[in-house]
């Protein structure tokens, strides 16, 4: 069932081999455009996902106002590809960070998050190293238990701090709400707003997040823009969620059957070095789009060990196949290059710029 376009690509780049389809990414990007637009909050798209400076340059085009962050190598490669809005969703810590942090402001609009008075401390120093101003916004926990401050309280004492910190700027409240927990996240923001009223101050930006949030966008009251990373790719965890469909899933990895040594069983050529083993709480690794009924039952660093038992149609020896990835942020990470195509016609190569940027 191998089809031309998934040979040509083979023979040109190899498998595995982590491809995109062009179409299908635009046309997300459209989507998380629309969805923003119609709530009437700015997107902040996070690139995180695709870690792409023309991604990213295509999001900015279709209307986002800047974009997301998690670290500040992925910042300055961002930077250094034309885009000058930046939110670092992560505190940063220590005086070699800062001093890239400065030099960032230096050269673009820069936000960072904060959730602790260790963090703001730190900051001035990267203000003085550009000389302007730093905008940093509080992170909040509403529910997920990552990071964040887990009173409104603690945020209004936090904003208190900022806004006397020479050469920073407070700017508002960064949210990541459960996906079911938006009354509680509201009840945070209205406490804290009152807060801040009472110290003088206001949250001039209400960033919420995550790509299975989509449907919430704009429930939020005060909410000034939305961070969405996944939604550019999609894969089968935003399936699980109801966010996306197989349609909406513009990545694939492209693998090949390197073995069959059991009518029940074969090897695909991607492991854990490709598809990696984050299974995002879903049954197997990958959906296998040419067989939906076999399942990749488990790793080795370089195998993918098919279960063949509930599928009556299996793959021989060479064929290669299509796979969704659980997660396919990670799965991005792992590669150098993605492959492009637009439907069955294969365009080139992108390279995945911001690649283990991990500081």
């Amino acid at each position: 069932m191998t089809t031309a376009l998934a040979e040509e690509i083979a023979r040109l780049y190899g498998t595995p081999a982590v491809v995109i389809d062009l179409d299908k990414v635009e046309a997300n990007i459209a989507r998380l455009q629309a969805a923003c637009d119609a709530a009437g909050v700015a997107n902040r798209p996070h690139i995180k996902t695709h870690k792409s400076p023309e991604l990213a340059r295509l999001q900015v085009a279709a209307g986002a106002r800047g974009i997301t962050c998690q670290k500040l190598g992925e910042a300055e490669v961002m930077a250094d590809g034309g885009i000058d809005d930046i939110l670092i969703s992560y505190n940063i810590l220590g005086e070699e960070k800062l001093g890239r942090l400065g030099a960032l402001q230096r050269r673009v609009r820069m936000i960072v998050a904060a959730d602790n008075p260790v963090t703001i401390a730190g900051l001035p120093k990267a203000a003085e190293i550009a000389g302007r101003n730093l905008e940093v916004v509080v992170e909040c926990d509403t529910g997920r238990k990552r990071a964040g401050v887990e009173t409104p309280g603690e945020a209004v004492d936090l904003a208190k701090q900022i806004a006397a910190s020479k050469g920073l700027t407070f700017a508002g409240f960064l949210m990541y709400p459960p996906e079911t927990g938006w009354p509680a996240t509201q009840d945070f923001l209205d406490t804290a707003n009152a807060g801040l009223r009472e110290a003088g101050l206001e949250a001039g930006i209400v960033s919420t997040g995550g790509s299975p949030n989509i449907p919430n966008i704009g429930k939020l009251k005060g909410s000034t823009e939305h961070r969405s990373g996944t939604s550019i790719f999609n894969d089968r965890m935003q399936i699980a969620a109801g966010v996306a469909s197989l349609e909406d899933c513009a990545l694939t990895v492209y693998a090949t059957v390197v073995s069959r040594a059991g009518p029940e069983r074969g090897i695909l050529d991607s492991g854990s070095k490709t598809l990696t083993s984050d299974k995002g709480g879903l049954d197997g690794h990958g959906y296998i789009l040419e067989y939906p009924l076999a399942r990749i039952a488990q790793f080795a660093e370089e195998h993918g060990f098919l279960d063949l038992s509930g599928s009556n149609e299996r793959p021989g020896v060479g064929e290669v196949v299509r796979v969704v990835p659980n997660h396919v942020c990670v799965v991005v990470n792992m590669v150098d290059r993605l492959v492009t195509v637009r439907g069955d016609k294969l365009i080139g190569e992108l390279p995945v710029a911001a690649r283990g940027k991990l500081t």
